[in-house]
């Protein structure tokens, strides 16, 4: 089944999103170390799913978690591999017990989740740059507007795996709007015109037994920020890819907790 996947996504690749976690689908490797998400039934304490316009196309979806009293920031989260799906929702509602922010998760599967790594994979690689640059757009000025029913001061970003590379790439859209940029092993877009247009300062979480976003990857990217004087501070944890989702079975908690936290100190130095 991987095998005849791989071929699919062979040819889908060059069509979708470059500079994200889509160039690995055809790896085996990479499909089998995604382990079947642990089931959980969860039911939000907070959290709505929402949409937002998005011009000429159908609208953009995700679940948002509302500021706390005196709050004045919101983070937008993008999900990993699967989707958007309860874990997500969950950590969203977690990050925001944890900063008081509010938090919008967006859904970059149009509404698909996936419980099988193949339907994960497919998922993956038929979202489209321009789809996935109209969504985090979408998501950036809903916020800026008010439109959920809340202005926040500053915006943060934060993404695991594929939505590692989206967290980068809606710092990139977002601009000056986007005050701080959180990476969990994901694949920051390399053009130069990409790096030029982050004005925020990125946290990039490195596992450095990460057989794909390697410590070239994470190395190359200091450096190449480095050179436009950018600011990126990279955490690197003796650790595998994935190992701060919740959902792998293989989940790292000590090393999961430590990078919550320095993201969190991270939020508070860079957001009201």
């Amino acid at each position: 089944m991987i095998t005849t996947l791989a071929a699919f996504i062979t040819l889908q690749v060059g069509q979708s999103c470059c500079g994200t976690m889509a160039e690995f689908l055809s790896d085996p490797a990479f499909m089998a170390m995604h382990l079947t998400p642990l089931r959980i039934n969860y039911q939000p304490k907070e959290g709505k799913n929402v949409s937002l316009p998005i011009a000429g196309g159908k609208p953009m979806t995700g679940f948002y978690v509302g500021p706390k009293e005196g709050a004045h920031s919101a983070i937008i989260m993008v999900h990993e591999f699967w989707g958007l799906n309860d874990h997500i929702k969950k950590t969203a509602e977690m990050l925001h017990d944890q900063t008081g922010y509010a938090v919008l998760a967006l859904d970059m599967y149009d509404g698909q989740v996936a419980s099988t790594r193949e339907d994960a994979g497919k998922f993956m690689s038929a979202v489209k740059n321009d789809r996935g640059d109209a969504i985090v757009r979408a998501a950036v000025a809903g916020l800026k507007s008010g439109a959920l029913g809340f202005r926040p001061q500053t915006i943060g970003t934060i993404g695991y795996c594929f939505g590692g590379g989206w967290s980068f790439k809606t710092a990139v859209q977002g601009g000056k709007n986007i005050n701080a940029c959180v990476m969990y092993y994901g694949m920051p877009d390399m053009a130069p015109t990409a790096l030029a247009a982050v004005k925020a300062p990125v946290l990039f979480v490195h596992p450095t037994k990460d057989r794909w976003i390697t410590a070239k990857v994470a190395q190359d990217f200091k450096v190449a920020m480095g050179k436009l004087k950018k600011s990126v501070e990279v955490l690197h944890y003796d650790a595998d890819h994935a190992f701060a989702n919740p959902s792998n079975p293989q989940y790292d908690a000590k090393n999961a907790n430590d990078a919550l936290a320095k993201t969190l100190a991270f939020y508070k130095k860079h957001l009201k």
